[in-house]
């Protein structure tokens, strides 16, 4: 997917991260408050500015009429000026081109054969604006190919067969027809035809049907798949100025599903998209990730791809271009291009026949993208997570791939349905008739719903929409969730005097009450039961329901805040009553109020998931208590289906809601799947609402109900709540309406950063219900889980704009080692690589070590001579695997074991935090001596140490800022890594230099003496290298103390445990004899200390598995502590050890 959008928009809005002294607006603008008449002398006017007086007043007068002119003549009626329509670019000269020699290649004319078929079956062409294909102009092509090589491709209209094909030989997976030029340039003349559709405002977005090949969330494979790219991994950013503009979101297993893919468009694409504000969304529509492509071996289904392009219809006011690539089984091709078409068209999005959640594959690549753009996203900004900390209860939560492959069920054909209307509209002016007989300043005004209506009328938007009748609720309704005498005692306010009825509506909290306040929440509730019958039966697709008083502070037996009976909560007991059966109901509660009726009402009920939005400021706010904190979330068979987030503060904003929609509403209700969703649709987060202090804007709004649309097959009904600024209501509930009638949500206004506050309480909700939803398990790991550890050279940091390079950084190494040689040559500095360059190495970029955590991050190792990764440097003519779960490029053999991922053709095995390497391999090939040779070093542990512990005592650190990089090129840690044994003088010399304080250099995650750590140094001085330097640690493969280990608790090992001592979950190790848990030594010692009092000798790591003997003082790795291990990475990663020997 590509997009344009206005660069000074997005340059200015990313320097606000880097600069926040800046300012957009100047403060010499700001209007200054008028003085009073009379507060100041003042001077008669002269004669000359009496007669300028009277000729500005002319002025003005003929500039007011002209202004009344032409306001006359504007139509005001604004749906006529939104460019509608879906344009379709076909043409059947794009199927004169095949290849000549081999007629099974799968990008055959068969491809645009099926999906035309398709698209007249369905109906679909004459639905659509159709345009004429045309040629692409040689200036056109020259925009991103050059003239060469265009001039080439022209000259193979003349070439014969023979000539084609030794030409195609020359490119990769390409084949070549005398028609192949005439035929790209209308594949790319069609494309832009569209564009000029889309921007002309003659329609607002469109297909074009023609051949191209490319595609940005791919197979990946690290590096085994085709195009065997190092750039396509994760770490490829982009270089110089369009830093954080490239985006790869690469797949490492085959079979990923609709959730996969759902997953990175939440988490990554859309806020990305959100904070460019693209002008203009255009889409390299590949299908070949749909089930059953022989190419691809995926398993998104066409339901997904109608999901994905209905998320992308948010973007750019809807001004989207979707332009067919790939795609070679041809059933599924023609299937997957008629719901995107379907979706582009208006039609509702297909229910996902099982969603499921991202795969541990899925999890890992979006987690490192993540980490390699977070720098140059605001949207992208996480707080740091760790998977310890969560209590995650893995063992009721395995995934169904763990049992084996996945095997993808046979769909039905997706079916559209055909509606009276699309949306419903509920409103009745009986309902004004609820008012306050004692203040008619109350905000819960008769005159809201009056205001809104009004307005829907004046933009036409009523008119579009199905008038439905209201009817007042019926007793067996509202007593689904209020209790028979509450509902009498609120009847019975009917025939009470106006002094009764102020002392009844004191026994509640926040209410009034008059005569008719029975009938008109009777009628508000039976209208929007009415409003579900019309939405589950077909009448329309979804609705509005227009009512008062609101509901969702209706408890079972109490009035509360304005609300008597919960209208969302008997319209989910209505819809399940008409199903039947426990429909699958969601109830998203925007309004700013907590919906503490509703939550309690739903608590302890798994079929109703029930989401808030609120504020809360540390429960100080209406309804005043903790109901609302993050930390309820049901109870019972309901724990987990109630989600709060609890805003601790005002002036909460689009930028807020939105990341709240990406990160934890939208993944937690896909994962739900619900067949229904009703909003509890309060606007007092508005902005203007007097008693909200939010900020959310009716664009804002808009974007919200367009992103909830792709849920539930597009049945979702929005229930009027708060809101008390007579304006924000009615615009913001008119922007709604308008998502739901079809319309694209309009562009956003330039977002400011989420607020660090909204942040907070988004992770704090995220951290309580990640043990519930494995959807919410895409995070940004802490950097001790390895996965960032090692970053390109050629990533910037983020610095203030104009600023030279951060004071105490270092400057990445020049020298890099010449292809087939061992000669050190200049080559371009980090910053100024070039992409594709293939001769030349960028320095690997190591973080200090501030703590053990740092032996833990482990540098990937690529056998190529180019590019570097974050996660991982490639080193020349070696094959090093570590274990940070990322990339591994092709040509490399080896397996890793990362939260449960295991890599094919492996000679390397690999724990979590530790490089546990059976043997390195230099393979056949482009050696430098062009000979095979293998070198075996058994379970060697790469380990950086504190800079306090260099070479040389006397030289002190040059990166005293946290934070700051240290680096070491990678001809010099080649070198190093190859002389992996030193003689015993080079051992006791590093010993002797390490200092006494640092007498035990840091365990891999808890426990090991420098006295068993073998340095690694090669020629030269690693000084020059800001003193980082690798360790090698050799476990004893046995130890006499083996025999104290005990049998492993029939109860199991939870890794989750804390120290039994201080309660901590950071680095801690389990003991094989008594099996309790305590810390490390470089937490608070608690493991040490029981050691010395039990006399325990060896313990287990629960970070990295690795198991340590005190009486020894050595790693040991034994046979007889498989059975242990293996458990504890069953309980940690969810599967067993990849290949325990």
């Amino acid at each position: 997917m590509s997009s344009t959008g206005p660069e000074s928009t997005t340059a200015r809005s990313r320097r606000s991260r880097h600069n926040p002294q800046s300012s957009p607006h100047d403060s010499s603008g700001t209007p200054k408050r008028s003085v009073k008449k009379g507060a100041l002398p003042r001077c008669s006017p002269n004669l000359l500015e009496i007669k300028k007086k009277g000729k500005m007043k002319k002025l003005s007068q003929a500039a007011e009429e002209y202004l009344i002119t032409g306001l006359q003549e504007l139509d005001l009626d604004s749906e006529a000026k939104t460019p509608a329509g879906t344009g379709l670019v076909f043409d059947d000269q794009l199927n004169e081109f095949h290849c000549l020699w081999d007629d099974s290649f799968p990008e055959g004319p068969e491809r645009l054969h099926a999906i035309k078929e398709q698209l007249i079956q369905e109906g679909l062409l004459d639905r659509c604006v159709s345009f004429h294909a045309r040629f692409a102009e040689k200036e056109e092509l020259m925009l991103v190919h050059s003239l060469e090589y265009i001039d080439l491709m022209e000259s193979t209209q003349y070439m014969k067969e023979g000539e084609l094909r030794v030409l195609a030989d020359t490119y990769d997976s390409v084949y070549l027809h005398p028609n192949s030029y005439s035929c790209a340039c209308l594949a790319s003349g069609s494309v832009l035809r569209l564009v000029d559709a889309v921007l002309g405002a003659e329609i607002r977005n469109g297909m074009a049907i023609i051949s191209v090949l490319y595609f940005s969330i791919h197979r990946y494979e690290q590096g085994r798949f085709w195009p065997h790219l190092p750039a396509s991994n994760w770490s490829t950013t982009g270089f110089g100025q369009g830093q954080g503009y490239t985006i790869n979101v690469p797949w490492n297993q085959v079979g990923m599903r609709d959730a996969d893919y759902i997953a990175a468009f939440l988490h990554i694409l859309l806020p990305v998209a959100f904070e460019f504000q693209p002008q203009l969304v255009l889409v390299a529509a590949g299908f070949d990730a749909l089930q059953g492509d022989p190419k691809g071996e995926m398993a998104a289904t066409p339901a997904g791809f109608a999901q994905l392009t209905h998320l992308l219809m948010g973007l750019a006011g809807g001004k989207l271009i979707l332009s067919l690539e790939g795609g070679y089984n041809l059933r599924s091709l023609a299937e997957g291009v008629s719901a995107s078409l379907h979706t582009l068209l208006g039609d509702p999005c297909p229910m996902l026949e099982s969603p499921g959640i991202p795969c541990q594959s899925a999890q890992n690549s979006l987690s490192c993208t993540l980490g390699a753009l977070e720098p140059f996203w605001e949207f992208l900004v996480r707080s740091v997570e760790t998977i310890e900390e969560d209590s995650m209860e893995e063992d009721s939560m395995e995934e169904s791939e763990e049992s084996g492959f996945w095997e993808p069920p046979v769909l039905p054909m997706l079916t559209w349905p055909v509606l009276q209307a699309r949306t419903g509209l509920v409103y009745d002016q009986r309902m004004m008739s609820h008012c306050n007989l004692w203040d008619n300043h109350h905000p819960e005004t008769p005159q809201r719903i009056l205001r809104i209506m009004c307005h829907l009328e004046e933009l036409g938007l009523a008119g579009r929409c199905l008038n439905l009748p209201a009817r007042p609720a019926t007793d067996a309704e509202l007593l689904t969730c209020h209790s028979a005498e509450y509902v009498e005692r609120i009847r019975a306010t009917q025939k009470m005097k106006t002094r009764e009825l102020h002392r009844e509506g004191a026994n509640f909290d926040s209410i009034y009450i008059c005569p008719s306040t029975f009938t008109c929440a009777q009628l508000a509730t039976g209208t929007v039961c009415r409003l579900v019958e019309a939405v589950l039966e077909g009448e329309v697709l979804n609705g509005v329901a227009l009512v008062r008083p609101p509901g969702h502070h209706a408890e079972q037996d109490a009035a509360c805040g304005f609300c008597f009976f919960n209208s969302v909560a008997v319209a989910a007991r209505h819809a399940q009553a008409i199903s039947g059966r426990a429909l699958r109901v969601l109830i998203v509660d925007w309004d700013i109020h907590h919906g503490n009726g509703t939550q309690h009402i739903f608590e302890d009920d798994p079929s109703v998931l029930y989401i808030s939005l609120h504020r809360y400021d540390q429960g100080t706010f209406f309804p005043v208590g903790d109901e609302g904190a993050c930390s309820q979330m049901g109870r019972a068979a309901g724990t987990g289906f109630t989600v709060n987030v609890a805003w601790n503060g005002s002036r909460i904003g689009d930028a807020d809601y939105l990341m709240a929609w990406h990160r934890l509403v939208l993944p937690i209700a896909y994962e739900f799947n619900p067949e229904l969703v009703l909003v509890s649709a309060g606007f007092d987060a508005a902005r203007g609402d007097p008693l909200g202090g939010c900020q959310v804007s009716p664009e804002g709004y808009a974007h919200l109900t367009h992103l909830l649309m792709g849920l539930a097959g597009g049945r979702i009904i929005l229930i009027l709540e708060g809101g008390y600024n007579l304006t924000s209501i009615s615009e913001s509930m008119a922007a709604c309406t308008r998502s739901l009638l079809g319309d694209p949500p309009p562009m956003l206004a330039l977002l400011r950063p989420p607020q660090s506050g909204a942040l907070a309480s988004i992770t704090e909700t995220i951290q309580v219900h990640r043990k519930y939803w494995r959807s919410l398990w895409v995070m940004k790991v802490e950097d001790k889980e390895g996965l960032f550890s090692f970053k390109s050279a050629t990533k910037k940091p983020p610095r203030p704009a104009n600023r030279g390079p951060a004071e105490g950084m270092t400057t990445p190494e020049k020298n890099v080692l010449e292809a087939g040689t061992g000669k050190a040559t200049s080559a371009l500095s980090a910053g100024e690589s070039i992409p594709g360059h293939t001769e030349s190495e960028t320095a690997v970029m190591l973080p200090e070590a501030h703590s053990s955590q740092a032996a833990t991050r482990l540098a990937t190792l690529y056998h190529t001579t180019s590019e570097v990764g974050m996660g991982g440097a490639m080193m020349d003519q070696t094959t090093w695997e570590a274990a940070t779960g990322v990339a591994t490029p092709d040509q490399t053999t080896s397996e890793e074991s990362v939260g449960g991922t295991s890599l094919d053709q492996t000679t390397s095995e690999v724990s979590m935090g530790e490089a546990m390497l059976d043997s390195i391999i230099s393979e056949e090939g482009d050696t430098l001596n062009q000979n095979t040779s293998e070198e075996a070093v058994r379970a060697a542990k790469l380990i950086q140490t504190p800079l306090a512990s260099s070479i040389d005592n006397q030289t002190p650190p040059t990166s005293p800022v946290p934070g700051a990089i240290s680096q070491i090129s990678p001809s010099q840690l080649t070198r190093s890594l190859r002389t992996l044994k030193l003689s015993d003088e080079a051992q006791k010399t590093s010993e002797s230099q390490i200092p006494e304080e640092e007498g035990l250099l840091a365990e891999a995650a808890g426990g090991r003496d420098v006295d068993d750590v073998t340095l690694m140094q090669g020629p030269g001085n690693l000084a020059d290298t800001d003193q980082a330097m690798f360790y090698a640690v050799t476990p004893m493969s046995w130890c006499p103390h083996l025999v104290a280990v005990s049998p492993k608790p029939a109860t199991g090992l939870n890794v989750t445990q804390p120290c039994q001592d201080c309660g901590t979950l950071e680095e801690n190790w389990v003991c094989l004899s008594c099996y309790e848990v305590y810390c490390s030594r470089f937490v608070n010692a608690h493991m040490i200390q029981h050691h010395e009092a039990s006399g325990h000798p060896l313990v287990l790591s629960y970070v990295d598995l690795s198991a340590w003997c005190y009486l020894c003082q050595a790693y040991v790795h034994h046979q007889a502590l498989l059975d242990v291990k293996n458990t504890v990475h069953q309980n940690k990663f969810g599967e067993d050890m990849p290949h325990p020997h």
